[in-house]
């Protein structure tokens, strides 16, 4: 948790109360000239523990005063002030300072219980740190020995660090499963505020939570009357997420006023992010343009260098979306390729916790197959043995095994190739339309004009949109728009040829590389294919949608073969094209000309 560094005055205020606490409170009391008095130290420790997150500054102060009186402490009540220390380094966001002290606390302090609540500690930690395949290995570790755990706490702490972990891997059945666990191991010190939100938020996760949805409302109302900020405030963010995600950015903007004084307060880094981008999507809703590009260049100053985040991701598309609506095609461009990077980033985010998750499961799969097959080689040497006596029909036996062996390391081979030929295909093709997805359309372009440049050839690059696709989404819903864009693909391969590359930009946008092909053929094809969309709409479910395209065209004659360049000429031609009323073929002429078609 990031904590903000107060002014003088904070500071002041900050030892008038320490001083209250440490000479007035019972706990805190101390006699003149001994060290100071904390009763019984088992329960001072885990009074302590129950202040992390509800009152960290109290926290901290009693840590303080632990350790002036550790020459007192046994040698459980040290083992569990070591583990108080390491939540203190990991409250700060030193994670690398508290993984050792949490690895000796599990591995040497013979407490079952507190070694389960400092695995769950160290299961955040490497998460933090994305250490994801360590920390799945982590969370097998924790789930084999929850039978062992005595104390409430200790498996409530346990079964919410599985529900998160797994819930982070999109395992969110089994997420919301542990959440639901949780419920039925509510310790007396805590409260239904962190299952609930984890049930939450593991709903959220799997797409099954609404704005009405009573599992939210319970959780902001169970967690505000626990005093619990920090997750009431989470929860509302998920609430405001959810407005914006059916189009009600009044409401979403209404929440977020209400939790902004407690997010400005708590200095909680994720949800200062998160406000202000969810703040530049309402306001961009609400078609107040000033006040989401001033919430959405907030979110991005506040960004630490290098960081890839969903947040930052949406804050750039509003930027982009507000800049090209201005017509400042510089700033959209400049816009746009920050998103890209965003966006490539943060879906690799996505993807890593999973691939790491399958990978730990994979492993211990592997495992138990090389136990079944040591086992299996056993009883085939005892029957070897039983059948000594009978040579021809163990001649006969080995052969059928040898057999079936072989025929299942072929069908093991073929399934192996089947498999690399799916995921190679999901890597370089859109899911939905089957053509070249975003990434792997860049890359070939790159190649293939690196090639013409060196033979002196010549490309053309279109870049397509749809018109107003947006509406037929909130008219027909995204079922259509689907069906739409399949139909848009398939009109557009009847008019490429076999060598030109085509390739879904994100959206409704695609982009074209056609190969030795030079500007005024290249519009004559774009020209084919805009009349081709226009003339053939999409019958589906008993209605008839119709679509156009505007398209933009760059040519290596006049911008070069850099693809750079050649993408922002054609995205500059594009916007031209929408901007001059859509349905129309603009091309870079050269030398400030355009060709209009």
């Amino acid at each position: 948790m990031t904590r903000g560094k107060g002014r003088g005055s904070f500071w002041l205020v900050a030892a008038v109360v320490f001083a209250t606490v440490v000479f007035c409170c019972p706990a805190f009391c101390t006699q003149a000239g001994s060290s100071p008095a904390i009763g019984d130290p088992a329960a001072f420790l885990a009074q302590t523990e129950s202040l992390r997150i509800k009152d960290h500054r109290l926290f901290a102060q009693r840590l303080a005063l632990l350790h002036r009186v550790s020459p007192t402490l046994t040698p459980a009540e040290q083992w569990q002030l070591k583990y108080l220390d390491a939540l203190e380094s990991s409250l700060d966001g030193n994670f690398a300072a508290a993984t050792e002290p949490l690895r000796d606390v599990i591995d040497h302090s013979g407490d079952v219980d507190l070694a389960a609540k400092a695995s769950a500690a160290l299961l955040t930690n490497l998460t933090a740190t994305h250490r994801y395949e360590a920390a799945f290995k982590l969370a097998n570790e924790m789930t084999l020995n929850l039978p062992k755990l005595r104390s409430r706490e200790s498996r409530f702490q346990t079964l919410g660090a599985l529900s998160q972990m797994l819930n982070f891997a999109g395992q969110t059945e089994l997420a919301t499963k542990y959440a639901q666990m949780m419920m039925n191991t509510i310790p007396e010190n805590a409260t239904e505020c962190d299952p609930d939100f984890k049930l939450a938020a593991a709903l959220s996760n799997a797409d099954k939570l609404r704005s009405s949805s009573t599992e939210l409302a319970r959780v902001i109302k169970t967690c505000t009357a626990a005093h619990e900020p920090v997750v009431t405030a989470a929860a509302e963010l998920i609430l405001s997420s959810l407005y914006l995600k059916e189009k009600q950015p009044s409401k979403a903007l209404s929440v977020l006023n209400q939790i902004n004084p407690t997010v400005i307060k708590n200095r909680y880094y994720p949800h200062l992010l998160s406000s202000l981008s969810q703040r530049a999507q309402a306001y961009e809703q609400l078609g107040q343009d000033e006040n989401a590009k001033k919430a959405a260049k907030e979110a991005i100053a506040i960004a630490k260098p290098g960081e890839i985040s969903g947040y930052l991701r949406s804050a750039l598309e509003v930027l982009y979306k507000i800049a090209r609506k201005e017509g400042n095609a510089a700033d959209a461009l400049n816009y746009y390729e920050q998103f890209v990077v965003q966006d490539k980033g943060y879906m690799n985010d996505l993807s890593v916790p999973v691939i790491a998750y399958q990978t730990v499961q994979q492993k211990v799969l592997t495992q138990k197959l090389e136990a079944e097959s040591l086992s299996k080689q056993n009883r085939i040497l005892t029957l070897q043995q039983e059948l000594d006596a009978k040579a021809v029909e163990t001649s006969r036996l080995y052969i059928v095994l040898l057999l079936i062996g072989l025929t299942g390391i072929v069908l093991w081979l073929l399934r192996l190739k089947h498999s690399q030929l799916r995921f190679k295909r999901m890597a370089t093709r859109d899911g939905l339309t089957g053509i070249l997805n975003h990434q792997h359309f860049i890359n070939e372009s790159e190649r293939q004009l690196r090639h013409l440049e060196r033979k002196s050839g010549h490309a053309s690059l279109l870049w397509m949109d749809l018109d107003h696709f947006k509406q037929i989404n909130d008219t027909h819903g995204h079922a259509a728009g689907d069906a739409v864009l399949r139909h848009i693909v398939a009109v557009c391969n009847d008019h490429l040829r076999p060598g030109d590359l085509f390739g879904r930009l994100g959206g409704e946008e695609f982009g074209i590389l056609l190969l030795e092909c030079e500007r005024d053929h290249a519009i004559a094809i774009a020209d084919r294919i805009r009349l081709a969309i226009e003339g053939n709409p999409l019958e589906h479910e008993g209605m008839m949608l119709k679509v156009s395209a505007s398209v933009g065209i760059a040519s290596t004659y006049n911008a070069g073969h850099a693809l750079q360049r050649l993408c922002r000429q054609a995205d500059a031609a594009l916007y031209r094209a929408k901007r001059d009323g859509r349905n129309r073929v603009i091309a870079d002429a050269g030398e400030g000309t355009s060709v209009f078609v």
